[in-house]
């Protein structure tokens, strides 16, 4: 900025930013907003755009001290004049940045409020900067910049820059041949960033963090006993032993680990049973590592699944997930007539699941069937006996599980120790070991348990899930292949549902963002990350549809035309042209941040635009022809256009390397970037394809 201004100049720019900064900060302390990660890089992210409007007042108003006719005037009227020239544009470009940014308050689910200080805070900083530009920035330039206004060399009043656009769009607007061999070729770069279709860019709701920790889930078959189950993790952490980047890991079996972000997200705390365990495992610190966390886990995977087969255990690798808390990446919620054939279905889908590349850690919540042991008391043979119901229960529980008869008094000991009596396992492990059992009648005769009761076979209640107190059953599953995001998955999964004959006649339909209104026939519906990237893109696309309207009212109110507006929003696409190449190159998912970033970033190109053509407005209206006015406006605002340019990069460059927040770092460097350099030529080009037949 220094290179461009002068160092007095910019140091008129950066004034505005600790001031628009400590007022937006008293509007998140309005809205009980507390300084955490998201609100410290809505902060960062205004820095970029709330400078735009300080460069367009000081840059006007020095450009204004070195015009020749303006020789001899006072500063503060040149200073007026410059502000004057340039002030209805600024607050109209202005409230179409806050056209663009606001909407997005308005996302639902889990993710609107995450991201809600993002649009709050940016819209806050933009009109304080307005503001503090029409206010602070001109009475400050008169001040610093006294004695060294209108000083420069003879015939240096532009700049390079200045003098290379001139160069090149002269040419461009007054022969035909370029200026449409210019317009095929933004055309053709548009086309060519079709990398979404083509899986160059992928979509995903947020990337993967970067964590030092990840989770073993062991799930043995129901009913494997504790020391089996703790065989299984015992071999895990053997393998995990064996690597260089784990540290140490914590196996917990037959219990829960400590709460973490997983375990209340995805109920891992109420993990109690024998046939359960968890292994923590600690990774070495992000500093000491050259792979990410995600990686990591995809190659550790494939060696553990091998042990867990072995064992016909069911393993899953959960990572701590960067945003949303959901059940699992991929989630299956079967719904139906009667609870059998949900499970006949689920059984179905998870085969599905099981046999499509990338899809892992596939499981479902259906408990396995176990048979249990009834005691049945013959009535008539206990009360022969004078023994109750009551006496068989009580002996048959302290066979089994022990009693305190009593507490022991230890010298060496600080608190007494209980006493317990139970059986030994071997007399307890086997139906005919519990017939042996001996009940002491009332007459003193000691009574076999086997005498008195008959044994039953009969399986054990399954838990039924509920959701919305409606039957369901979920598979669940994750995504670690070469699509990396549950939307490709899901493309797949249902192709392949789809395809499934039912008995019914028909096949099983498939929501995404609402239950099946209906439980009379089979259907399913996509949960999990899938539920919520669904629900943000199609918010943020309502928001950037609501952004567009609101910019061409704004627009039309303004030029009082109906045209002008589309040569103002045209270049929008042309962020692409940066945006989706840079994603590919960084290897970065396209995400809702991303989404952010292009949506903030079409308000800048539109703020510019406006500027741009309410200067040619004013060319013309002075008397200069249509072609000179289309380049002598563009001319005049390509410094302070560069200038913002490089606000935004410098700004976003601080968040660039966040894995959360990178996409919208990219978007608004890369869109800056390429829109500076394309619709800078392509809004002047426009235009006067425009206007021309009416100046014929």
């Amino acid at each position: 900025m220094a290179l461009a201004l002068g160092w007095r100049e910019s140091g008129v720019v950066l004034l505005a930013v600790p001031v628009t900064l400590a007022l937006t900060l008293a509007i998140f302390y309005l809205y009980g907003y507390t300084l955490n990660r998201v609100t410290l890089f809505a902060l960062i992210f205004s820095i970029g755009i709330l400078v735009d409007d300080a460069i367009v007042v000081v840059e006007n108003i020095v450009r204004h001290s070195r015009l020749p006719e303006n020789l001899g005037r006072t500063w503060s009227e040149v200073a007026v004049e410059a502000v004057n020239e340039v002030g209805n544009p600024t607050i109209l470009a202005t409230f179409a940045v806050i056209a663009a940014i606001l909407p997005m308050a308005f996302v639902r689910g889990l993710m609107g409020p995450y991201m809600r200080p993002i649009p709050v805070g940016a819209s806050a900083a933009v009109v304080f900067s307005l503001m503090i530009a029409f206010v602070v920035s001109p009475w400050a330039a008169l001040w610093l910049l006294r004695g060294h206004l209108g000083k420069h060399a003879e015939g240096e009043a532009e700049g390079w820059t200045t003098r290379l656009y001139r160069q090149v769009m002269t040419p461009l607007v007054s022969s035909a041949r370029w200026r449409w061999t210019f317009l095929a070729g933004v055309v053709v770069l548009l086309l060519a960033c079709a990398l979404v279709p083509f899986k160059a860019v992928r979509v995903k709701m947020l990337p993967f963090d970067n964590k030092s920790e990840f989770q073993v889930i062991i799930d043995m078959p129901e009913g494997t006993p504790l020391e089996r189950t703790l065989a299984v993790a015992q071999e895990i952490g053997g393998y995990l032993r064996t690597q260089s980047q784990v540290t140490n890991y914590q196996i917990y079996a037959g219990t829960s680990g400590p709460y973490n972000f997983n375990g209340l997200v995805r109920h891992y705390f109420l993990r109690r049973g024998p046939h359960q365990a968890d292994i923590q495992v600690n990774l070495r610190s992000v500093g000491q590592r050259s792979k990410q966390s995600h990686e990591l886990g995809k190659e550790m995977r494939g060696p553990i699944q091998q042990i867990a087969r072995r064992w016909n255990a069911r393993v899953k690798l959960a990572e701590v997930p960067p945003g949303p808390p959901v059940l699992s990446t991929l989630v299956a919620e079967v719904y139906g007539p009667n609870y059998p054939r949900q499970i006949e279905l689920a059984e179905q889908i998870r085969k599905v699941f099981e046999e499509t590349p990338g899809v892992v850690d596939v499981d479902w919540y259906v408990v396995a069937d176990q048979p249990k042991l009834d005691f049945q008391v013959e009535q008539d043979k206990a009360a022969l006996r004078g023994i109750s119901t009551a006496d068989v229960s009580r002996s048959l529980a302290i066979a089994l599980g022990g009693a305190d008869v009593g507490l022991m008094h230890q010298p060496g000991e600080r608190e007494d120790v209980p006493i317990r009596v139970r059986l030994a396992r071997s007399s307890r492990s086997s139906v005919d070991a519990l017939r042996g059992l001996y009940l002491n009648a009332p007459g003193g005769a000691m009574v076999p348990l086997g005498e008195l009761v008959r044994v039953e076979l009969s399986p054990i209640d399954k838990n039924i899930y509920r959701k919305n107190l409606r039957p369901v059953v979920y598979v669940i599953g994750d995504v670690a292949g070469a699509e990396e995001s549950p939307v490709y998955a899901i493309g797949k999964l249902g192709d392949k549902i789809n395809a499934l004959k039912l008995p019914e006649g028909y096949r099983v339909e498939q929501f995404s963002a609402i239950q099946p209104p209906y439980s009379d026939k089979l259907a399913m519906k996509w949960d999990g990350e899938w539920h919520i990237t669904y629900e943000v893109f199609r918010d943020l696309g309502l928001a950037f549809a609501a952004v567009l309207v609101l910019i061409y009212v704004l627009v039309v109110g303004w030029f009082k035309s109906f045209k002008t507006p589309l040569v103002i929003m045209a270049p929008i696409p042309l962020t692409l042209v940066g945006i989706l190449p840079a994603h590919a190159l960084a290897g970065a998912f396209f995400t809702a941040t991303s989404m952010i970033g292009f949506i903030a970033g079409a308000g800048i190109i539109v703020r510019n635009s406006i500027i741009l053509v309410d200067l040619i407005k004013l060319r013309r209206a002075q008397g200069m022809p249509l072609e000179q006015a289309v380049v002598d406006a563009g001319a005049v605002r390509f410094r302070p256009m560069l200038l913002t340019a490089a606000a935004v990069v410098v700004g976003a460059a601080v968040i660039l390397f966040d894995p959360i927040f990178q996409g919208l770092a990219i978007s608004l460097m890369a869109g800056e970037v390429a829109s500076t350099v394309l619709s800078r030529m392509t809004v002047p080009v426009l235009y006067y394809l425009s206007e021309r037949r009416g100046v014929r």
